[in-house]
C-alpha cells in the first residue's frame, strides 16, 4: 500500500509539488536497490530465512513514523529506510524459493509466489482506497506497518528451523562461492538493463497514475485504489493458468516480448480513452496481461543463471533492476507530467516500451545465435 499511495500522501497530505514528491519518491528506489544489494549478500552468507525475518520486522516498525513527519528530509529518510529493509526480502525469498523448486516446475513455482503478492495487491489497493478516502493516510500506514509485522510473526512460527538444520545450514552456507559473478555475466547485465527499462514504464501503475487518476481525470481514491486492486485482481486469476498453458509450449523470451508489447498497449488505451472508465478498465487489464506474460518467465530466465552458491547474487541483481526503476518511474513520471502534461506523459513511455522490447527482442536473436554456434 506504501507504493500505490506514496505519492498522493506527499502530494495531498503533506501539500508537496509532483516534482518534489517524484523526487523523494526516487529515494524510495535507491532504498530498494541497496536493500536488493544487502538481501543478496546476506542471502549467500546467511540462511533466506534470518534474512525475510529481519525485512519484514523492521520495515514494519519503521512504517509506523512516516505518518506523523512533515519534514521532506524526515519524511524521504524514512521511506528510503523502509525501502532498504523490505527489499531485502525479495533476494531471500527468491533463493528460497529456488530451494524448494526443481527446473521443470520453477516458473510454476514463481507464479505461485507471484499469486500470493497479487492477492496482495488485490486487497491492498482496495482497503487502502477506501481508508484513504474515509479516515486518510494514517491508517493506510499504519495497517500496512501491522500487515508486514503479522507477516514476520507467522513467517517465523511456520518455518523456524530446528538446531540441526541451522547448524548444517550454516556449514553449507561457509563452503567456497561459486566462481562464476553475476556482475561479470554480460548478456545476464543487458537483461538486467532491459528489466529496469520494463519496470520503469510498469511501474507508472503507482508513480504517476494515480495522479492522472485524481488530476485529469477526477477519480476519487477508493475508485483508484479499485482501479489498482483490479490490478491484482486479473493477475490473481489469470497468471497461474497461462502461466502453465504456456510454459515450456513457447519461448520465454517471445512471451516477455509480448508482455512488453501488452504495456504499449495499455498506455495507446490511457492516451485514448479521455479519462473514459472503460478505456481507463481496459488500460488496467493491459498492462495486468503484460505482468502476467512478462514477470513470471523474466525470474525464470534470472534465476536459472549461475551457479547454486550465486542464487542469492543473481536474485538480488535481479531485484536491483526494479529498484532502479523505482527511481526512474516517478521521478521520470511525475516530471514529465508536471512539466509537459500527461498527453506528453503517454507519449514517452508509449516510446520507451516500444524501445524495450526491441532490446528483448534483439537479445533474444543474439542468444540463439550464440545457442546455434556451441
Amino acid at each position: 500500500m506504501v507504493l500505490m499511495f506514496a505519492s498522493l500522501f506527499l502530494t495531498r497530505d503533506k501539500g508537496f509539488s509532483l516534482d518534489e514528491a517524484g523526487m523523494i519518491m526516487a529515494f524510495f528506489g535507491v532504498g530498494s536497490i541497496l536493500g536488493s544489494f544487502a538481501g543478496g549478500w546476506l542471502t549467500d552468507r546467511w540462511r533466506p530465512l534470518p534474512v525475510m525475518l529481519l525485512s519484514l520486522f523492521v520495515s514494519g516498525i519503521i512504517l509506523v513514523f512516516l505518518p506523523f513527519l512533515e519534514s521532506a528530509i524526515s519524511i524521504t529518510s524514512v521511506i528510503f529506510l523502509n525501502a532498504f529493509f523490505a527489499d531485502m526480502y525479495r533476494p531471500a525469498n527468491s533463493s528460497a524459493m529456488l530451494r524448494a523448486s526443481s527446473g521443470e516446475n520453477r516458473t510454476r513455482s514463481i507464479s505461485l509466489v507471484r499469486l500470493a503478492t497479487n492477492l496482495g495487491f488485490s486487497l491492498g489497493p482496495a482497503i487502502g482506497g477506501f481508508l484513504a478516502h474515509w479516515y486518510g493516510y494514517t491508517f493506510v500506514f499504519l495497517m500496512d506497518a501491522g500487515t508486514s509485522l503479522l507477516a514476520c510473526l507467522v513467517l517465523f512460527l511456520a518455518f523456524r528451523p530446528k538446531r540441526k538444520a541451522v547448524k548444517d545450514d550454516s556449514v553449507k552456507a561457509a563452503a567456497p562461492l561459486f566462481s562464476r559473478s553475476a556482475y561479470k555475466d554480460l548478456p545476464y547485465l543487458v537483461f538486467i538493463v532491459l528489466v529496469a527499462l520494463y519496470g520503469t514504464c510498469f511501474f507508472q501503475l503507482f508513480a504517476a497514475m494515480p495522479q492522472y487518476f485524481k488530476l485529469d481525470c477526477g477519480f476519487t481514491e477508493d475508485t483508484i485504489g479499485l482501479l489498482l486492486a483490479l490490478n491484482g485482481f486479473v493477475v490473481v486469476v489469470a497468471e497461474m493458468p497461462i502461466v502453465a498453458r504456456l510454459e515450456g509450449r513457447i519461448p520465454a523470451f517471445r512471451l516477455i516480448i509480448a508482455g512488453v508489447l501488452f504495456l504499449l498497449l495499455s498506455f495507446l488505451f490511457a492516451k485514448t480513452g479521455n479519462c473514459s472508465i472503460i478505456m481507463i478498465v481496459l488500460y488496467t487489464i493491459f498492462i495486468s496481461v503484460s505482468e502476467i506474460l512478462a514477470m513470471p518467465f523474466m525470474m525464470t530466465y534470472a534465476l536459472s543463471r549461475g551457479g547454486e552458491k550465486r542464487k542469492g547474487q543473481y536474485a538480488g541483481l535481479y531485484s536491483v533492476a526494479y529498484g532502479f526503476a523505482s527511481i526512474l518511474a516517478p521521478s521520470i513520471g511525475l516530471g514529465i507530467a508536471a512539466r509537459f502534461g500527461f498527453g506528453m506523459y503517454f507519449y514517452v513511455f508509449i516510446g520507451l516500451s516500444l524501445l524495450t522490447a526491441a532490446g528483448f527482442f534483439l537479445l533474444e536473436q543474439k542468444s540463439r545465435v550464440k545457442a546455434n554456434s556451441q
